[in-house]
């Protein structure tokens, strides 16, 4: 049995996320993976049975769009698009790196992911 996946990795995006509203006016930048896996099948030159990471962007790059104060709803938001547009995936995951959090001291990224399994069986 073959697993297929199909992932966009940091995705670079400037968006307004942020619990204090300072955030929200100044904004920062992003970077989001998204990774799905499903069964393949048989036609792998067929588009409309695949995830198709073009769609997958589009989600991402809409969900950063609406500010949020926490990224832990961004994320959701992301994953719960995804698996909608694809019913399916088998596994989900989507994560969201802050650069460079505005706190003390020199952080490279602060890190939100979320994991989704379906119910369904292989």
């Amino acid at each position: 049995m073959y697993l297929q996946t199909v992932a966009l990795n940091d995705v670079k995006c400037f968006a307004l996320h942020g619990y204090y509203p300072e955030e929200q006016l100044t904004g920062t930048e992003f970077l989001v993976s998204v990774e799905v896996t499903f069964l393949p099948s048989g036609d792998t030159e067929d588009l409309q049975k695949t995830v198709n990471y073009e769609i997958l962007n589009n989600i991402i790059l809409e969900e950063m769009r609406n500010t949020k104060k926490m990224l832990e709803s961004v994320v959701k938001l992301i994953l719960d698009r995804t698996i909608s547009s694809f019913p399916f995936v088998l596994t989900a995951v989507a994560g969201i790196k802050k650069m460079h959090p505005p706190m003390p001291g020199e952080i490279h990224h602060s890190f939100v992911q979320l994991s989704y399994t379906s119910e369904k069986k292989h």
